[in-house]
């Protein structure tokens, strides 16, 4: 046997109900949502699940050590992707920038994918919250007494489907929330909030 089936079945609804609480990486899937759509969203969402398999794979082979050997990089990723964030949101709140919608619901800009799967992974990275997880509760769930590669494939398998899934409601939701602003014609309104919640992503990654 190469799996520890139980502690899988174990780890399968204790990572979901994680994923899908309120955090910064699913902020900012809604948050997008609301602007670009899930279509767009899903290119943010390339970088973001990326960076969830670099910081979980990294967690079990030994983030700690990881972290403690580059701090100056981990603060760049952290303080630098949280004031890039704040000043996304600033620019979508007063209606400018690639991601904000003009009044007629339309983008001046093209959504680039390179921008937006870096946004992602900026902040999936950058997560201080996520390494502790990923550093303090995946080792928990791996049976030393069994082959580890086939474990942490497994388990790195498990977090990406189920944090694409999370991602995807809440970036659907987004979107849902969209549209109903806009048959409103509340244009004004979709930008604002969500350069709002942006600006906020961006002060909880830095402040994290």
């Amino acid at each position: 046997m190469f799996l520890d089936f139980t502690l899988l079945y174990f780890f399968i609804p204790l990572f979901f109900v994680i994923s899908i609480t309120p955090g910064l990486c699913m902020t900012l899937a809604l948050t997008m949502g609301i602007t670009i759509g899930l279509k767009n969203t899903m290119k943010m969402m390339v970088g973001e699940l990326i960076g969830v398999l670099i910081v979980a794979g990294s967690a079990v082979i030994g983030g700690g050590a990881i972290i403690s050997s580059y701090p100056m990089t981990f603060l760049f990723f952290k303080y630098g992707g949280g004031v890039y964030l704040m000043f996304v949101g600033y620019q979508m709140f007063n209606s400018r920038g690639s991601l904000a919608l003009n009044l007629d619901g339309t983008h001046s800009f093209e959504i680039n994918f390179l921008k937006l799967a870096s946004q992602g992974f900026i902040t999936a990275v950058a997560n201080p919250k996520g390494w502790a997880f990923f550093i303090a509760m995946v080792p928990a769930f791996i049976n030393y007494d069994l082959a580890l590669m086939p474990q942490m494939s497994a388990l790195v398998v498990i977090i990406l489907i189920i944090e694409f899934i999370s991602l995807m409601i809440y970036a659907t939701g987004g979107q849902m929330l969209g549209i109903i602003l806009k048959k409103q014609k509340n244009i004004q309104s979709i930008n604002r909030l969500a350069g709002l919640l942006m600006v906020g992503v961006g002060i909880w990654l830095a402040l994290s």
